[in-house]
């Protein structure tokens, strides 16, 4: 199986695509999956159908998204025709081959609370909607089987240590200080490196290529972990591998323990400021596994189909920003907790939603901009690190 993996996509959809088809063209073969690691921005005309992906393309969430449609897709879901959002956590599989992965970026104020955000966001929680938090790791850290591959937006912590430091301190002399503090990246990103220990680890973030080689101990596995650039000419943005795996056609497909997981945990789901209960979890996760798989067996492992759930974009038209206020339920996100007979815990945080006010209210003014015209430079990194 040949991968293509991108580092931050920030809208640039089309000029990945025409790069990957351009590079099949010159080397006579085929890609047969595109990984995204955050910051996907703009995808309208794939969402529209004026465009549609070429590749079976999987992406998580960064800091950088439409961060109100990947709520309605929390658990994971085709985004448009033929991409897939991971969820803020999960897993699949595509052929044999198993892809975790962790949306967002870590933040310590907000990484032990509940997803109290809710659209229409404010000056704070748009800010706040993708700090990952400890109960989607907590999922995470309870998968036992092997994972091949592995995403998350920003890098673990500590990962420069096993990788050339000095050159990539050489390029991004701003790193230097929080490399030495051992504050430059993700603390549970470091605890799902250490728990997992995936063959591959993919990052982005950072907007700068890093690779390391992780070794878990002696006689144990190893994890190749690779940071990408964003999408922009002369830069270090995609890395085309191979990997090991069982004859094709290959498809996106539900993961078993994940599933399991998921409807084991459902119940302590945390949909105010309050974290999870994690002590409030009674499971048999071999029972639940068996479970699970009598439902497959019966409905099969393919993704709910797409469903658009708003207007699409027409450039033509104005939009107030208002026009969108309340997220609608998505039908996919409906039917996959039907399948798992879980009850829809977002209806219920609807109507008796919190202000959607931060508990630690970031400081952060400015002007009202266009989420998908937000600028990102290099030096802006420096900021997002802390928020």
């Amino acid at each position: 199986m040949r991968i293509a993996v991108e580092g931050c996509m920030h809208g640039e959809l089309d000029n990945v695509y025409k790069t990957l088809q351009y590079m099949e063209n010159i080397n006579s073969y085929k890609i047969d999956l595109l990984l995204c690691c955050g910051d996907f921005q703009s995808f309208w005309k794939y969402y529209s159908g004026q465009e549609v992906a070429p590749i079976p393309t999987i992406f998580i969430g960064g800091n950088h998204e439409a961060s109100n449609y990947l709520w309605e897709l929390y658990y994971g879901g085709w985004a448009a025709p033929n991409i897939y959002f991971l969820g803020f956590a999960g897993v699949v599989k595509f052929g044999n081959i198993r892809i975790g992965g962790l949306s967002g970026i870590y933040n310590a104020r907000h990484y032990r609370l509940g997803h109290y955000e809710r659209p229409p966001y404010n000056e704070s929680t748009i800010r706040s909607v993708y700090h990952v938090r400890e109960y989607d790791v907590h999922k995470l850290m309870q998968i036992e089987e092997p994972i091949d591959i592995f995403l998350s937006h920003d890098w673990p912590c500590g990962i420069t240590d096993y990788g050339n430091c000095k050159e990539l301190v050489r390029h991004k002399q701003y790193f230097e200080k929080e490399i030495q503090d051992g504050t430059l990246g993700s603390e549970p990103a470091a605890q799902l490196l250490e728990k997992l220990k995936p063959s591959y680890w993919f990052s982005a973030h950072l907007h700068c290529k890093f690779a390391a080689v992780v070794q878990h101990g002696e006689d144990s596995p190893v994890t190749k972990f690779l940071a990408l650039d964003k999408c922009l000419p002369r830069r270090k943005f995609l890395q085309v591998f191979e990997i090991e795996s069982g004859q094709g056609p290959y498809e996106i497909q539900y993961d078993e323990e994940w599933l399991a997981i998921t409807r084991t945990f459902n119940s302590v789901f945390p949909l105010t400021s309050q974290s999870a209960n994690f002590g409030g979890v009674q499971h048999d996760m071999n029972d639940c596994r068996q479970w699970v798989r009598s439902r497959l067996q019966e409905r099969g492992a393919k993704p709910f189909e797409f469903v658009r759930t708003v207007p699409c974009y027409d450039a033509s038209q104005s939009l107030s920003i208002g026009a969108f206020a309340e997220n609608p339920q998505n039908p996919q996100t409906e039917s996959f907790l039907q399948f798992l007979e879980l009850p829809n815990l977002f209806e219920n945080a609807l109507e008796s939603r919190e202000p959607t006010q931060s508990p630690a209210t970031l400081d952060h003014k400015g002007p009202d901009l266009d989420p998908e015209e937000i600028p990102i430079d290099d030096e802006d990194e420096l900021e997002e690190l802390d928020e």
